[in-house]
């Protein structure tokens, strides 16, 4: 089943890449008491991940944190050690977040799984984005197979 608006995050644990090594983070430690727009894609390095997705939630940090939104983070079922290549190639700091789903645990709870063997990539996540306010879904923004229009950092600021 699907996550929709309303429903509470799972409970799921993340790998993030620090100074000091990958150190896991649990949703709770995630989305507990703040108000978190999460971007979540189907894989570091492809093509529309890297030229629009992360950079667009890059680029707006500073306007989703003037509209509410404490953390961005970005999830993909990747390994933490592509999740810190991945945000070093991009230039990211500390606007955003990035959370390894290596085993795609989350996104499969959250029911937004696809299988992209035919592609020769395994499980994936569909691409989306979200807001959720201490853990619970206060918007959701899944694209179509193939788009890119609804989970951009544009349209979640239009409609924050």
């Amino acid at each position: 089943m699907t996550i929709k608006v309303g429903d509470r995050l799972p409970d799921a644990t993340f790998m993030t890449p620090t100074e000091d090594g990958p150190a896991p983070k649990t949703t709770a430690d995630v989305f507990a008491g703040k108000r978190v727009a999460l971007l979540a894609l189907p894989g570091a390095f492809t093509p529309t991940c890297s030229a629009k997705h992360l950079p667009g939630f890059k680029t707006h940090a500073a306007e989703l944190r003037a509209k509410g939104v404490d953390l961005i983070v970005c999830v993909s079922v990747n390994d933490v050690f592509v999740m810190k290549a991945w945000g070093k190639d991009q230039g990211i700091t500390d606007e955003v977040m990035m959370l390894a789903d290596g085993n795609g645990e989350f996104t499969k709870a959250i029911g937004l799984d696809f299988d992209g063997s035919k592609f020769g990539m395994g499980r994936r996540s569909q691409r989306y984005s979200l807001v959720a306010k201490d853990g619970v879904v206060e918007q959701l923004n899944v694209e179509q197979a193939g788009e890119f229009k609804v989970s951009s950092a544009d349209y979640l600021l239009e409609h924050l």
